[in-house]
């Protein structure tokens, strides 16, 4: 069976996957492009992408703006011809300016969520790059559809829906996240596909619908596209335990390692719930206030004088493999992770 190519105006990747962004330096240039080369879309995190630069502490915003660049230019090294783009959270404190860097760098997309990236078409004017909002329900594809359409006439080149059994951080509350089986994701995918069409019809363009959220295995991606009829899959924690992962390999094997009791539910230091694999740093969180040694300059809303310990210090420590002190946000199906295989594997089951 072979899969329709994903088709973004003029971009076309054969394979219809988007690799999910991954930060604290966990989907970098090495996957994305890796991805890219493979037909998919290729996503790098900009969530403190700089973090092993000598004047991230010093200077975290700005090194990290220059590092988009970097990678980017790193994974098109990779793929010179595939489709790369930026996953950017709208929670990150100057948003703005880390997606004017994207695209100044030549982000091929930008999808954006942790948030409603209301403001996303006025910050790329200009240049080519496609974006891609991530949400959570129709509600929300709803409203960037009327504020894109009044505000810039157009509407976004694709839509993301992202469900409960999606890592890191989520757009749904505790309980829903803790018995996902008991809502119907995939009717939130259809009414969006509907939602989109009149959209499609106002500006003579497709807008392809994109599912994520859980999708690891064939028969995951088989329901979203060929049962559900979407566009695309967005996949992410199945992408971590590949050999080609920017992640290193202590945080691979605690993948490898984990059990799915192992996989809680936990609220991150700006509220927001997220999945993550039980260790010793969440059961010491969960006890004590663990203080910033310095404010990083990762989110919007995070006030390092409240906050219960700073989360750019638990995913920088993950990304170095320091895994007993770190956060380690997965999907919920990172349990069935076995074995290190290499991207190509992973896009050939899938795909």
């Amino acid at each position: 069976m072979s899969r329709k190519p994903l088709i973004l105006g003029e971009l076309r990747a054969e394979r219809p996957l988007i690799q999910g962004g991954m930060g604290v330096g966990i989907s970098l240039s090495h996957l994305a492009g890796t991805v890219a080369k493979e037909g998919g879309i290729g996503m790098i995190s900009t969530a403190q992408i700089g973090f092993r630069e000598p004047d991230f502490e010093r200077a975290p915003i700005e090194t990290n703006l220059r590092c988009i660049g970097k990678e980017l230019e790193r994974a098109r090294e990779i793929a010179p011809k595939g489709i790369i783009g930026c996953n950017i959270m709208v929670a990150t404190r100057r948003y703005g300016d880390y997606v004017r860097a994207a695209a100044k760098a030549g982000a091929d997309l930008i999808a954006s969520g942790a948030g409603l990236p209301a403001n996303l078409p006025e910050l790329v004017k200009g240049f080519r790059t496609k974006l891609a909002p991530i949400v959570s329900s129709v509600k929300a594809a709803s409203v960037i559809l009327r504020l894109w359409d009044r505000h810039y006439q157009t509407v976004p080149d694709l839509m993301i829906v992202e469900g409960p059994e999606a890592g890191g951080h989520l757009g749904f509350d505790e309980e829903a996240l803790s018995r996902p089986e008991t809502l119907d994701f995939g009717k939130e995918v259809r009414d969006v596909m509907e939602c989109v069409r009149p959209y499609e019809e106002k500006y003579g363009k497709k807008i392809p619908v994109a599912a994520a959220g859980g999708i690891y295995t064939r028969k995951d991606a088989d329901y979203y596209l060929e049962e559900l009829g979407v566009d695309g899959i967005q996949v992410a924690t199945r992408f971590v335990t590949t050999e080609e992962c920017d992640a290193p390999m202590a945080y691979k094997q605690a993948y490898l390692d984990a059990k799915k009791e192992d996989i809680v539910i936990t609220k991150s230091p700006v509220g927001m719930p997220g999945r993550a694999i039980k260790n010793r740093f969440l059961e010491e969180a969960g006890r004590a206030r663990k203080s910033a040694k310095k404010c990083l300059q990762c989110l919007e809303k995070c006030n390092p004088k409240e906050t219960p310990y700073c989360i750019t210090e638990a995913l920088v420590n993950a990304a170095k493999g320091k895994i007993q002190d770190a956060l380690l946000f997965c999907g919920a199906k990172a349990y069935l992770a076995d074995r290190i295989e290499p991207v190509h594997e992973v896009m050939t089951d899938l795909m």
